[in-house]
Parts: structure tokens; C-alpha cells; sequence
């Protein structure tokens, strides 16, 4: 068996998949080590099984695009059938900020200053956001600026509901505006009916995630099915233009999935506060 084009698609597989990775969207930050997404160990074991579905194809179709539509497959699909849980887990941020906005509120009514308050709830706070509170309330105890310590705070969440809060707080300390616990329930109130929106536009792209799987699922199940059952059928892609075939059907078929991804993810809001903790320019 020649091993020559197993070799050439399991390379053209790492090849596309590290250009799909340098080509996803990423958002900007002041320094590529603080925003860049690190390579994770279920993305190690996500591209050895990529690499090895690969060599799988290469062997069995003696294929070189097969190898590498199988590999970048493997790579992709799970993003487009897996649930939404960046989603779910801004809802939960969202809420979590909400409900330390009011413990805020409720412990500045009892005459306690803003550092006070901040140390006093990081302990009660919900887990989608304790351990950032946490950390500012160890940043104020150890003595930093507290408008010093929000910027960290905003920058560690990233979160434009955070943001709003964040501004408040800072404004509070610097210029010891009276009008906190005000500004805290009705950013509670607002953080709440933003989570509530969410999840009813959450609620009408499910079908579209549906959709999503079920199109996926049949077309692998299609394709593996043909593999495995109907050899002549494919046998007119084993040649050089039918590679090319190939190689063009699965282009289309990575644009039709990637466009259902990207329909039934809903995209963040836009941030009112930098990484640096200043305000974007209008």
C-alpha cells in the first residue's frame, strides 16, 4: 500500500485545522497572553482523535481529501451539535451580576462604606462570578486604589452587564456620588431583563441548533453509509478530478455548517468598558 497520499492528507488535515483555529475571531485585548485562548487538554485529545479519524479515512478510502474532510470534520462538528454553553453560561454571569448588585445595595443601606461592602459580600456572592468578586475584595483589603481594583475586576469578567455595574462602582469612589444604592437596583433590574431577553431570543434559535443536528447527523451518517455499504458509488472520486470533486463538495459542505453555527449562536453586546477599564470611544 502506498503510504504516500496517507502521509500528504493527514499533513493537509493539521494544516487546515491549525488555519481554521489562527482564523476563528477572537476578541481584542491589550496583550495576546491575557485574551488568547488557551490550548486546552480537551482540545489536545479533540486533535489527536481528529489526527487519528483522519489516518482512519486515509487507510480505508485511500484518499487524500478524504483524510482531510474526516480530520477537519472531526475538528469542527462537535462546536456546530454541542449545546450553546458560552450561552448559558453568560445567562448565569448576567444573573450572578444582578444578584451582586443588590447585596451591594442591601449592605451600603446598613451605613457600611463601598470597600466594606464589596469585602462583605465576596463570600455570599453567586459562584458564576465569586471568584473575580473575591479577588477584588482581596485587592481592597490589601490595601490597592479600589478604581484601580475595578478595572481589574471589569477586565478579569469581560462582560458588558459588568461593565455597567463596574461604572457605578467607579464613579461612587471617585466622586463619591450619593445616588449608589439607586444606580445599583436599577442596573440589578436592567442586568435581570437583559438575561431575560436572551434566553426568549435563546428560545427561538433552538430550532435553528435543531436544525443544525439533524442536518449534520444525517449528512455524516450519508456519508459513512456510502463508505461502508456502497464502494462503487464513490469510485469515480478515487481519481485526480475526482478529488478535486471532492475537495470542492466538502468546501461546500463546511460553509453550509459553518453558517449554521454561526445562526444559532447568539453574539455578546458590545462592551461600554475597555480592557485598560476606560471607555470605548464612540
Amino acid at each position: 500500500m502506498n503510504l504516500l497520499p496517507i502521509l500528504l492528507g493527514l499533513v493537509c488535515a493539521a494544516g487546515l485545522t491549525l488555519l481554521i483555529d489562527g482564523l476563528r475571531r477572537r476578541p481584542p485585548g491589550p496583550a495576546p497572553s491575557s485574551r488568547r485562548r488557551a490550548f486546552t487538554a480537551a482540545d489536545r485529545t479533540r486533535m489527536a482523535v481528529a489526527v487519528a479519524a483522519g489516518f482512519a479515512a486515509a487507510v480505508l478510502t485511500r484518499w487524500p481529501v478524504a483524510a482531510l474532510l474526516t480530520a477537519a470534520g472531526v475538528w469542527t462538528l462537535p462546536q456546530v451539535l454541542e449545546p450553546d454553553r458560552e450561552h448559558q453560561r453568560s445567562l448565569g454571569r448576567i444573573e450572578a451580576i444582578a444578584t451582586w448588585a443588590e447585596l451591594l445595595r442591601d449592605t451600603l443601606s446598613s451605613a457600611a462604606g463601598l470597600e466594606q461592602a464589596i469585602t462583605a459580600t465576596a463570600a455570599v456572592t453567586p459562584a458564576p462570578i465569586r471568584a473575580q468578586v473575591q479577588a477584588l475584595a482581596d485587592g481592597v483589603r490589601s490595601g490597592a486604589r479600589l478604581p484601580d481594583a475595578l478595572r481589574v475586576f471589569a477586565a478579569e469578567l469581560a462582560d458588558p452587564t459588568a461593565d455597567l455595574v463596574v461604572r457605578a462602582l467607579q464613579q461612587a469612589a471617585g466622586y463619591h456620588g450619593g445616588q449608589l444604592t439607586d444606580s445599583l437596583t436599577s442596573l440589578a433590574a436592567t442586568a435581570r431583563e437583559q438575561a431575560s431577553i436572551r434566553m426568549r431570543v435563546a428560545t427561538t434559535r433552538a430550532t435553528t441548533r435543531t436544525a443544525a443536528r439533524v442536518i449534520t447527523g444525517t449528512s455524516v451518517v450519508m456519508v459513512a453509509g456510502l463508505i461502508v455499504l456502497n464502494r462503487g458509488f464513490l469510485a469515480p472520486y478515487g481519481t485526480l478530478t475526482g478529488q478535486m470533486v471532492l475537495l470542492l463538495v466538502g468546501a461546500v459542505f463546511a460553509g453550509g455548517f459553518w453558517w449554521l453555527a454561526r445562526a444559532s449562536r447568539i453574539p455578546a453586546p458590545p462592551r461600554i468598558l475597555s480592557e485598560a477599564g476606560e471607555r470605548i470611544p464612540a
